[in-house]
C-alpha cells in the first residue's frame, strides 16, 4: 500500500506538522511525500531526508505558491492514480486541502485521526474528544488527517528518499492569493513548544493579559496560547487559541492560567504530558485534569511565580 503525505512548508522550510503525518502513513505502507510549492526546492531536500520516505514528489509552480486548495487538491488527485491514501496533518491547511481531495475522489474522509488499526480502521475523537470512535471504511482511496500529537514525529535526518519532479496541473482560477497578515513572535510556535503557558477569561482585560501571561512564558521560553473565551473577549490574537476550535497541544508543560477548563478547551491540550492550573475556584473543570493544581488569585500568584523563577 502506498500512501501519499501532505508536505507542510513556507517554501523554505518544512514544516514539523510533517514528522507525525509521516509516522501515520507508514502504518499504512510505503511513504511517498508531495511538495507543491514555489521556489521550493530546498523543502524538497529536506522531505528527502525524513527517515522512512521512499519518494518525494516536487511540483514547482506559482500556482502553489500559497497552498490554495483550490489548486493543489487536482494535483494531489493526479497523484492519486498511484497510491492508495493520501494524508495531511489537521492543521488550517490540511483540513482546506484535505476535504477538497475526498470530493474529487468521491471517497469519505476521515478526520483527526488518532491510530491506525489497519488500513480500513482507525480511530478518532467525538464529542469533542469525550468519546473515541472505531471508523471502518471500505473506499479503495483512503483520505485522512491526522491529529499530530497522537504520533510520534518521524526522524527529520537519515533518510535518502528519491526526489522526482513532476508536472502542474495549473491555476485552476477558482481562487486568488490577496494577502497574509501573519504574526510574527521570538517565542515557540505553539504546535511544536515545549512549554506552553496560556491565559483565560479570568484575566478580565488584554493588558493583563499581556502583563501577566508574557512575562511568564518568556522565563520559561515558553509558547504563549490562550482559551476561546480570551480570543474572543479579544485579549489575545486568533493564532493563540488552543482548543477543539483552535490549536490541538500536546507540551511537556502545559500551564493554564485563569481557564475554567470547558470541555471545547480540553479537547485541544489534555494530551500534554504535565498539566498545571491556577484558578481561584477550586471546582473548576481544569482541576480534573490537571497534574499540579494552584488554587489562588492568579492576580497575585502568576506575579509571584514569575519572579522567583
Amino acid at each position: 500500500m502506498k500512501t501519499l503525505v501532505w508536505v507542510e512548508h513556507d517554501n523554505t522550510n518544512m514544516k514539523d506538522a510533517t514528522l507525525a503525518a509521516v509516522t501515520a502513513a507508514s502504518k499504512l505502507g510505503e511513504v511517498h511525500v508531495l511538495v507543491a510549492g514555489e521556489g521550493c526546492a530546498a523543502v524538497g531536500e529536506q522531505a528527502a531526508k525524513i527517515a522512512g520516505v521512499a519518494k518525494v514528489h516536487v511540483a514547482d509552480d506559482a500556482a502553489y505558491g500559497h497552498g490554495l486548495a483550490e489548486n493543489v487538491a487536482p494535483l494531489i488527485v493526479d497523484l492519486m492514480g498511484h497510491h492508495d491514501a493520501f494524508i495531511a496533518s489537521a492543521t488550517t491547511t490540511g483540513k482546506n486541502i484535505a476535504p477538497r481531495v475526498a470530493a474529487l475522489l468521491d471517497v469519505m474522509q476521515i478526520s483527526e485521526v488518532l491510530s491506525v488499526i489497519d488500513e480500513n480502521t482507525f480511530t478518532r475523537p467525538i464529542y469533542a474528544g469525550a468519546a473515541i470512535a472505531t471508523v471502518k471504511t471500505s473506499d479503495a482511496k483512503k483520505v485522512l488527517t491526522i491529529r499530530g500529537t497522537a504520533f510520534e514525529k518521524a526522524e527529520a535526518e537519515g533518510g535518502s528518499a528519491e526526489i522526482e519532479a513532476i508536472g502542474s496541473s495549473g491555476d485552476k482560477g477558482l481562487s486568488s492569493f490577496v494577502g497574509a497578515e501573519i504574526a510574527t513572535s521570538a517565542r515557540p510556535e505553539l504546535t511544536s513548544a515545549k512549554i506552553i503557558v496560556s491565559g483565560g477569561r479570568a484575566l478580565a482585560n488584554g493588558e493583563n493579559f499581556h502583563a501577566l501571561i508574557e512575562p511568564l512564558a518568556d522565563k520559561l521560553g515558553a509558547a504563549v496560547g490562550a482559551s476561546r473565551a480570551a480570543v474572543d473577549a479579544g485579549y489575545a490574537p486568533n493564532d493563540y487559541q488552543v482548543g477543539q476550535t483552535g490549536k490541538i497541544v500536546a507540551p511537556e508543560v502545559y500551564i493554564a492560567v485563569g481557564i475554567s477548563g470547558a470541555i471545547q478547551h480540553l479537547a485541544g491540550m489534555k494530551d500534554s504530558k504535565v498539566i498545571v492550573a491556577i484558578n481561584k475556584d477550586e471546582d473548576a473543570p481544569i482541576f480534573q485534569v490537571a497534574d499540579i493544581g494552584l488554587v489562588g488569585d492568579l492576580f497575585k500568584v502568576v506575579p509571584e511565580l514569575t519572579e522567583k523563577l
